[in-house]
């Protein structure tokens, strides 16, 4: 996965990030301030998920279809898509 690195460090940046907007709870720092910083996480959560669906549809995907099995990887996008990215 070549972009493995680049989603391990997302997910890096937003467990920091989430350890700080506990600290800001637990100090009382003002909603809407929290608030942006719970926006900033979830940005870059969505960024690292699609990075690693893209990689996904890219290598996996690709590589079902190639192999006439793509019907299921296809399924398993549209699913998530549908539950997940509404």
């Amino acid at each position: 996965m070549s972009n493995n690195k680049d989603i391990i460090n997302l997910l890096k940046t937003s467990k920091g990030q989430l350890e700080g907007i506990i600290k800001m709870m637990d100090n009382n720092r003002y909603c809407v301030d929290v608030s942006k910083q719970i926006l900033a996480v979830q940005a870059l959560l969505k960024k690292a998920n699609l990075k690693l669906l893209d990689n996904h549809i890219r290598t996996c995907v690709t590589e079902a279809i190639n192999e006439g099995k793509g019907d299921e990887k296809i399924t398993e996008i549209i699913d998530i898509i549908n539950k997940y990215a509404k």
